[in-house]
């Protein structure tokens, strides 16, 4: 077959997400808002909802009245303890209402469905953890105390079933609450281009005033995100060019333009720094920690009328619910080490929407089945450009690994991320696979070696050898750095 005649996406990419190449304005709301394209990637379809149907006015109330301080610069209910009692005295069970969240033909309005999660979610979060903020705002070296360990009928069972209708943990995650689903824009006009027209829809604290450092926290994930139409077709080129024999050509086209790609989310991910304030993030953080794992809640959360009134543990909202590093992991078969930090990741699956979870586990399904890994290494211009890639993982990872340290380790002895992972160890567990792999790559295919003769064009190895030189030396002295850096913190914390 001719380039040109290469079938892209493959029949089998088409029959697993018939949608991947769809106008998103053309997507029923019966889908789940985060049915991916090659246009809005890992985002929803649309922007999401900033109001509620008419039924939902009670819960929108309260979302819109709680942050610390308002749209209109007032005080919140949170700012003044308050929010339980409201909860409590102005909110019904709503369950009924989510049932009749159906489209003309009858099927789930998903798309709303996940907007009155978001705001359940919201308010959730909130019920819970504000006798923590209330114990971390008034002495902030005393931890943050206990938090309610139950959660409401009123606020539990709407939210329990629209989780249940999603097809997602009925907890707080990162892309159908947080983050992903939690954006609108000043002008439509602009839409995502400009970073400054992206705003929030709810917060906890400050996050309504665009420039606040919880905004930035927030939108900076959504400036990155919106470069990952390009990601995913990026991916698809590779795994699905590889299936159907095309030439080597084909597979490097699908790997440059990831690396185009990852070379614009990470210029937005560098600007973390400026818009989120590593001063400022521990306040508004106190409302994002989940249950797992956390010291303010041991024994759990009981959901009044759901699953007999047992205590219910969910791990809470995480960055590291993103799917860009994980889709270039599988892709790139990326082995992570058996550990508990690994199963860790395992479980942070769970909390990524739907069509997330299925098109991860496609690419890694598909990775392995035709061996990405071991095709990409047997050229050395592949075999660049793979290691590039894997390189982009690493610079990443690395500097999730600096905002942690910056952000949270040097500020808080808190010994668990959001999400219930441990804080110092948990991010170079994965940090230092991919390191591994990459000196792996590189030592048995490319670097040069006594006594061994060059299988190919030994100028050509030698050429692309001299590529990846400075990149290989930088990734052998960093892994050292990070070892040294995780032993010092967990020396220091007694871990």
């Amino acid at each position: 077959m001719t380039r040109t005649q290469v079938p892209y996406p493959s029949p089998t990419t088409l029959k697993r997400f018939p949608h991947i190449h769809d106008d998103p304005s053309s997507i029923s709301h019966s889908l789940d808002p985060f049915t991916i394209t090659t246009k809005t990637g890992f985002l929803p379809y649309e922007t999401a909802p900033v109001e509620l149907p008419e039924a939902f006015s009670a819960l929108l109330s309260l979302v819109n009245r709680l942050p610390v301080v308002r749209l209109d610069g007032k005080p919140g209910l949170l700012a003044t303890y308050e929010l339980g009692p409201a909860v409590k005295a102005e909110l019904t069970d709503l369950t009924d209402e989510v049932e009749k969240l159906v489209l003309p033909d009858g099927s789930p309005d998903r798309f709303t469905i996940a907007a009155v999660f978001r705001d359940y979610t919201f308010l959730a979060s909130s019920y819970l953890l504000e006798p923590c903020w209330e114990h971390w705002n008034k002495d902030p070296e005393g931890g943050y105390g206990l938090g309610r360990d139950v959660l409401p009928q009123s606020v539990a069972r709407p939210m329990y079933r629209c989780a249940e209708i999603l097809n997602l943990p009925p907890f707080m995650s990162y892309a159908a609450s947080y983050a992903l689903f939690n954006y609108t824009v000043a002008d439509p006009a602009k839409g995502l281009s400009e970073y400054s027209n992206l705003r929030l829809i709810r917060s906890f604290e400050k996050g309504l005033d665009p420039k606040s450092s919880e905004a930035g926290f927030i939108l900076t994930h959504v400036d990155m995100v919106k470069e990952t139409g390009s990601l995913v077709a990026g991916v698809l080129k590779v795994v699905d060019s590889l299936e159907q024999h095309a030439s080597r050509q084909e597979i490097n086209d699908g790997y440059r333009e990831i690396l185009k790609t990852m070379e614009k989310i990470e210029a937005s991910m560098e600007d973390m720094w400026g818009n989120s304030k590593p001063s400022e993030y521990l306040s508004f953080r106190v409302f994002i920690f989940g249950i797992t794992n956390q010291s303010m809640f041991p024994n759990g959360v009981i959901y009044e009328g759901c699953e007999d009134n047992k205590p219910l543990n969910f791990r809470g909202e995480s960055g590291a619910n993103d799917s860009i590093i994980p889709l270039l992991d599988h892709l790139c078969e990326i082995p992570m080490p058996e550990t508990p930090l690994t199963k860790i990741l395992h479980e942070f699956r769970a909390y990524r929407p739907l069509p997330h979870r299925e098109f991860l586990t496609y690419i890694r399904e598909k990775s392995e089945e035709l061996g990405v890994q071991k095709y990409s290494i047997q050229d050395s211009e592949t075999a660049v450009l793979f290691l590039r890639t894997l390189n982009h993982i690493r610079s990443f990872r690395w500097r999730h690994w600096l905002f942690a340290r910056e952000y949270i380790i040097r500020r808080t002895p808190h010994p668990t991320a959001t999400g219930g992972s441990p804080i110092v160890t948990w991010l170079p567990n994965q940090l230092s696979a991919v390191m591994e792999l990459m000196i792996k790559v590189y030592d048995d295919n490319l670097a040069p070696k006594d006594g061994v003769a060059v299988v190919g064009n030994e100028d050509l190895i030698a050429s692309h050898r001299k590529q990846v030189e400075p990149m290989m030396e930088l990734v052998r002295d960093q892994k050292e750095k990070l070892a040294r850096e995780v032993e010092r913190w967990c020396q220091e914390r007694g871990v």
